[in-house]
Formats: structure tokens, sequence, C-alpha cells
């Protein structure tokens, strides 16, 4: 159901339920049908880059970075404005400076201006983690099911 809020702009009626992982755009970057993790336990969203350097353009901090795409897709170099520095924990409790973004991300039916902290995620089944801040924006997560929004091309599985 879609609603019109007084701006005349069009707004989903309801949350959004998603799985535990999903496909997520940053179409900004150029990045489609990422893998995605969804952490309710992580504040900030978080991407997979490499080859971080920051440069300044225009008199403004912008980083470049080297995105590694989901399964099947070659790495992409992007560059976006900086945000911000920050300490972040880790699940593990390790403590690391971030370089942090703000990017539109787009999930199934909606799209926003999302913070995004660049980190190695290399390790990682998944180059992005969505956290809190992004799932506020009105979803429900099914910790049971994965990929109910959109299912990969090349198979779903995952850890």
């Amino acid at each position: 159901m879609v609603t019109r809020r007084a701006t005349g702009a069009h707004r989903l009626a309801g949350p959004v339920e998603i799985g535990w992982c999903e496909l997520v755009d940053l179409p900004v970057l150029g990045l489609f049908d990422m893998r995605a993790k969804v952490d309710t336990g992580a504040r900030t969203s978080s991407l997979h880059a490499t080859r971080v350097r920051q440069f300044e353009r225009d008199g403004a901090a912008w980083v470049r970075f080297v995105a590694a795409r989901s399964v099947g897709h070659a790495s992409r170099e992007c560059e976006a404005p900086l945000v911000e520095r920050r300490l972040v924990t880790s699940s593990t409790g390790h403590r690391q400076q971030r370089y942090v973004i703000k990017t539109r991300m787009a999930l199934g039916p909606r799209a926003w201006e999302a913070q995004i902290t660049l980190a190695n995620r290399g390790t990682m089944a998944f180059p992005v983690l969505i956290g809190r801040r992004s799932l506020r924006r009105g979803f429900i997560v099914n910790s049971a099911k994965r990929w109910l929004l959109k299912a990969p091309a090349t198979g779903g599985s995952a850890r």
C-alpha cells in the first residue's frame, strides 16, 4: 500500500519483512545486487573496501576505494564524500578507526541516504553488513528466512 505525505511524496505503509541476508543496491557507487548480511547488533552499515585513500575535491574531503562486488562480479573503484573518521568496535571487541561515507542505499522497495563505514570484510561471507540505523527505515527482520525480497542470480547459498 502506498500513502501520500503532505509533501506529495510517496511512502510505503507498514514495515517490510526481510530475511537475515538480502541483496542491496548502492546505486551512486555503481554497486548492485550486493549480498548483505542483516545485523541488528551492529549500529552502522559496513561495506567491504580495500585501498582506501582520502583526497580533496573542491575543498571537501573525499575517499577513493576499491569495493569487491558480489559473487561473480569484478571489483570496482568507487569515490564518495567523506562524512568523518569514526572509532568502531567490532563484535570481537577490536577497536578500529574507519572512514564513514554517506550514499544512497536501496533494499527492496525502500531507498535512503545511509552512513556506511568502509572496512576490510575480505574474510566475511558478505561484502555488506546492514546495521540498525538502516533497518529503522521500516524493516522487520525474520531471522529464520533469507532472500525474501530477491534471490541471488548465482545461487542463494551463504553461511
